[in-house]
């Protein structure tokens, strides 16, 4: 098959979940004997070279439109101001500014010519944020335009309005609380919308179809877990993880990455670090904020972006996944997993990943349980990965 992929950005390099979910599920396509063709929006956050994937050899091309994607404080009160403003070319309603931002009439325009000029059997959206391209192609098809429109399938990255809709209740700034609740609504209003504008959905957890079921999604829906390269998360012998260390890693750039951590920040650690003042803490992620690089006296190190990520997580011992909020599934459990790591997630981090809790990982949700928790740890209770 010739497959139109249409990605919210080019998914390269692989330094978060986002970009090696869409990379490897391109090369899983490729390996089982398919063409694909990648629309991608070329954002000023994640801008490549045109030619940054032609490694992927002669099936693959990448078609690159260049879109301002950067937020826009304007045009977000604008949007907020305007919450059933009809979309572009009156192409939906209300669309969150989160969403609004990835729409382009140039890269619509390219997106029809691609598919006047050749010929494709699937068109995969690769996540909401390119959601109201389904929107588009069942318009121009409906104008006449694309008569032969092959079918649209969106992969489901996560629910979206579940995200914000966590963080709202999460949040303890009462600005905040009801800035995440209305955004959570719109997005709930906009999937809605997408889930009637395809023609089959592939979700990654069994959780996530439950909650397209609850979208009204009349589309058929798939799961397709997220593909996951392990080459280079494999043990090393020859590298001892530090005692006594616990460790997280997550691009911390995503709000439910960002959340979690200064809920275990501020919840967990102080009391197990007045406890168990030799106890470590090392975090790695894209992106820290400035408060959390400030010189700290409790034994928890940021080292922001990191090389390796398999490097830095066989350097320390105890993986911690402490997720409040979010959708899909996460990568970096199953590097973690295929590293032989001990990890102690929360119940919704460990979605989307066939595990038992005491048999395969650690699973504790809230304050109390996590710092007993690390106390076993600390105490060898806990089995921890030799």
């Amino acid at each position: 098959m010739h497959i139109l992929q249409v990605s919210p950005r080019v998914p390269f390099p692989l330094h978060d979940g986002g970009a090696i979910g869409i990379y490897n599920i391109t090369t899983g396509l490729l390996r089982a004997g398919h063409r694909v063709t990648m629309l991608a929006i070329n954002t000023p956050k994640h801008h490549q070279p045109a030619n940054v994937l032609d490694h992927l050899g002669p099936n693959f091309r990448l078609v690159p439109v260049e879109v301002n994607t950067n937020l826009n404080p304007l045009k977000a009160l604008q949007n907020l101001l305007q919450p059933r403003g009809a979309g572009p070319l009156g192409i939906g309603q209300g669309i969150p500014y989160n969403m609004e931002r990835f729409i382009s009439l140039p890269l619509a325009e390219a997106l029809s010519q691609l598919l006047v000029n050749e010929q494709f059997d699937v068109v995969q959206i690769e996540g909401t944020s390119v959601g109201w391209y389904a929107g588009y192609l069942r318009h121009e098809r409906q104008a006449g335009r694309l008569p032969n429109l092959p079918p649209v399938v969106l992969r489901a990255h996560n629910v979206e309005y579940r995200i914000w809709e966590t963080l709202a209740q999460g949040s303890r700034n009462i600005l905040k609380k009801w800035y995440f609740g209305s955004l959570a609504q719109r997005m709930q209003g906009f999937e809605k919308w997408l889930v009637r504008h395809v023609d089959a959905v592939a979700a990654i957890t069994e959780e996530d179809i439950v909650r397209l079921r609850e979208l009204g999604c009349p589309a058929p829906v798939a799961l397709v877990p997220a593909a996951v390269e392990l080459s280079a998360f494999q043990p090393d012998p020859a590298v001892v993880p530090e005692p006594r260390t616990v460790f997280m890693i997550g691009s911390l750039n995503w709000l439910p990455n960002l959340e979690g951590l200064e809920w275990l920040l501020r919840e967990v650690w102080p009391a197990v670090h007045a406890e168990l003042p030799g106890l470590e803490l090392h975090v790695a992620g894209t992106a820290p904020p400035a408060h959390l690089l400030a010189p700290r006296t409790d034994n928890v190190f940021i080292h922001g972006f990191v090389d390796s990520a398999a490097a830095f997580m066989r350097q320390y011992d105890l993986m911690l996944v402490p997720l409040l909020s979010g959708g899909g599934m996460r990568i970096k459990i199953i590097e973690g997993l295929a590293l032989g790591k001990a990890i102690l997630s929360t119940g919704l981090g460990a979605e989307g990943v066939a595990v038992r809790d005491g048999h395969d990982m650690v699973l504790r949700d809230g304050a109390a349980a996590w710092q007993q928790a690390l106390r076993d740890y600390y105490h060898g209770r806990l089995p921890v990965a030799d």
